[in-house]
């Protein structure tokens, strides 16, 4: 399945910005934004909802610690106990360090996956570039074509007015 997009290369971060703050004021549909580099601002100027990875994050810690902490417990004190050092079998400021690195591996390999999953970023596939300098030194700006309102020739002039370098209207297939 495919659509009509509409797409600005612009050489600026400035016009980039400007761009995302007008589309949007205008209702426009933004569908991505390509830049070379992060720029400061750019999500809100869009619109776009802040992420969710790190609540993913937090809990995908929160779970390593959990059972991390649950696993200790059960092989020290229930199923295996040993007496070592005369300490109790249940030592929970033992168990303090090792939980820490667990949580810390479960957040940040976790996080890894599901940024993976939500980027649809699987093994093996080939990234679609809009245009040939967008990951050297240019920004593009794509617009989705909702419906018989959108004026391609108001959206080319407010895209003028921001130094759009290359102005185009495209087929796009739909990634599910």
């Amino acid at each position: 399945m495919s659509h009509r997009v509409f797409m600005s290369i612009h050489k600026r971060e400035e016009d980039i910005l400007g761009i995302a703050r007008a589309a949007r004021q205008e209702g426009l549909n933004i569908i991505d934004i390509y830049a070379p580099y992060a720029v400061h601002g750019l999500d809100k100027a869009a619109g776009f909802r802040p992420s969710r990875l790190p609540i993913v994050c937090f809990l995908l810690g929160l779970t390593g610690a959990g059972l991390k902490v649950w696993f200790e417990f059960w092989t020290t004190a229930v199923n295996w106990p040993i007496d070592v050092g005369g300490k109790p079998w249940n030592s929970w400021p033992a168990f303090v360090p090792v939980t820490f690195e667990v949580m810390v591996l479960f957040a940040g390999v976790g996080t890894v996956i599901a940024l993976f999953i939500a980027t649809r970023l699987w093994p093996g596939k080939r990234a679609t570039i809009p245009f040939p300098g967008v990951t050297d030194d240019h920004f593009a700006l794509v617009l989705e074509e909702r419906d018989a309102t959108f004026d391609p020739g108001k959206v080319r002039a407010l895209c003028e007015r921001y130094n759009a370098v290359h102005v185009e209207e495209r087929e796009q297939e739909i990634v599910p």
